[in-house]
């Protein structure tokens, strides 16, 4: 499972044999959420959520933001497009 970027001690992952549509895992801390990927421009949105705390979930989503293109190519280099 790729380690396509990262988020203070949080893990984001794209894993290579996952399904669509375009998500990310951010993983630590004991915990694990799934975002969906809107294209290059959107803003991903919480799909599932394993321990984090809604606080942390809020944090996530500014990070991704800013890194979207980025995470959309990184699904498309592993996946081809979504």
């Amino acid at each position: 499972m790729p380690t396509v970027d990262k988020i203070g001690g949080l893990r984001v992952v794209i894993y290579p044999n996952d399904h669509r549509p375009a998500h990310v895992h951010v993983i630590g801390k004991g915990c694990e959420a799934v975002f969906k990927l809107k294209g290059p421009g959107g803003t991903p949105d919480l799909r599932e959520n394993y321990g984090f705390p809604a606080s942390d979930l809020a944090k996530i989503k500014v990070a991704l933001t800013s890194k979207t293109a980025h995470l959309y190519a990184a699904w498309s280099k592993i996946h081809g497009e979504p």
